[in-house]
């Protein structure tokens, strides 16, 4: 198989010197429960068959991408000059073919850059690090003014299958009562987040309004995306950004 018949090609209106890249879940080596483009090292897969995936991508990427220890955090790397799987959530670069990735499989990828095309992030954004500030974190390192930031919103959990708790709402709605809208009842004490519009909340509250994206759930699209809440033992797929 070759990867990029199946990868998605970010549909933004970002610079042409900006290239993104968001993989699925088809197209590589690995065997069941990671079948078959995993490209998690961390996930229990075979390590030599995870390499061998990553090795798949190396004719659509300009560089080896920066890959991230991802920890629900706030940390934001660069990809210009970090070294080996940094422990952090986000990554951004200014340097031509430096090439930022951030793995999922349920939380919400976004991507970043600027109208000029001067830099490019990408944030790994489950609910924790959104909660935390991870967004305003890496828009802070980006150092360009909020407002000449787009956005792309990746393959993420839908609203429909994403049951929290009591405690998850009341983090958002404490932050930012407008985070209320973002959550439809379920039983007693759950409630459905919709980790996209959680998200644009956020980036709008920075001064970005041109969000683009969001139109996928991981969950219940099982050909194309893993889903860690559907199936636990599950691959990884990749969101990359780059300067050309």
């Amino acid at each position: 198989m070759k990867p990029l018949e199946y990868c998605i090609i970010p549909d933004w209106p970002a610079p042409k010197n900006v290239r993104a890249l968001q993989t699925t879940r088809i197209g590589g080596l690995s065997c069941a429960p990671y079948d078959s483009l995993n490209l998690g090292d961390h996930v229990g897969d075979a390590p030599m068959t995870v390499a061998r995936n990553r090795m798949l991508l190396n004719t659509l990427l300009p560089s080896e991408p920066v890959w991230l220890n991802q920890v629900h955090g706030t940390s934001v790397e660069s990809a210009d000059r970090a070294g080996c799987l940094p422990r952090a959530d986000a990554c951004i670069a200014r340097h031509r073919d430096s090439v930022c990735v951030v793995m999922t499989a349920d939380c919400l990828p976004v991507l970043l850059c600027d109208s000029q095309g001067s830099v490019v992030g990408a944030v790994h954004a489950g609910w924790k690090g959104l909660a935390a500030g991870v967004i305003e974190a890496t828009v802070k390192k980006m150092e360009v003014p909020p407002e000449s930031l787009m956005a792309w919103l990746g393959p993420a959990i839908s609203q429909q299958a994403f049951e929290v708790g009591d405690e998850v709402r009341a983090i958002f709605v404490d932050a930012d009562p407008h985070a209320a809208a973002a959550f439809n009842p379920g039983i007693p004490g759950k409630w459905f987040a919709d980790i996209y519009a959680l998200t644009r909340l956020r980036l709008n509250a920075l001064g970005i309004t041109q969000c683009f994206g969001g139109g996928y759930c991981t969950f219940s699209d099982r050909k194309r995306f893993y889903s860690y809440r559907r199936d636990g033992m599950t691959g990884r797929m990749g969101t990359f950004v780059w300067i050309e």
